[in-house]
């Protein structure tokens, strides 16, 4: 029983780091490595120098996007978390919805809602908060202009989207 309980650890814990891709190493895995790891990126980007970016959202229940840099050479530069508190302060109002796809990557779909009254637009991510409690993330664009009027950040608990017991966490 116990050999089965590890190889069944070893199956899960293994495959989360293939699913992040920790192993991919910045200067040695190329384009395919990335692609064979990752999977199909949800959004590519061809920069102007001929580098790329691409967007791994782990939703809709996960709490990452890893945004993964490729530079001209076909070698990985980056792979990093953008669900985190210093790429939320990125987003400042009058931002266009391609800047912001460029900083965060898609939101869920199901989780995209529009307020007529008020012409706006939502977008929310799910993501794990500086003191380690599962929250929501949004954008709120003026749905006219496609621009950014503001931002928000509540706590799963806050929004009562936690089980019963009031525990989120990630």
């Amino acid at each position: 029983m116990k050999r089965i309980l590890c190889i069944c650890f070893a199956l899960i814990f293994g495959g989360c780091s293939t699913y992040l891709g920790y192993e991919l190493k910045p200067g040695e895995a190329g384009l395919e490595d990335v692609l064979q790891t990752l999977g199909k990126p949800a959004m590519r980007w061809q920069n102007a120098d001929g580098s790329e970016q691409l967007a791994f959202p782990r939703g809709p229940m996960g709490l990452n996007t890893y945004m993964v840099n490729i530079g001209t050479d076909g070698k990985l530069q980056q792979i990093e978390n953008v669900l985190t508190d210093t790429y939320f302060a990125r987003i400042k109002p009058g931002m266009n919805k391609e800047e912001v796809l460029r900083i965060l990557g898609p939101a869920y779909p199901a989780w995209t809602v529009y307020f007529e009254r008020r012409d706006e637009l939502v977008w929310e991510w799910r993501y794990c908060d500086t003191w380690n409690a599962t929250a929501r993330f949004n954008v709120l664009f003026d749905n006219s202009s496609g621009t950014v009027r503001s931002t928000l950040r509540l706590t799963e608990e806050q929004r009562g989207l936690c089980g019963r017991e009031g525990h989120c966490g990630c």
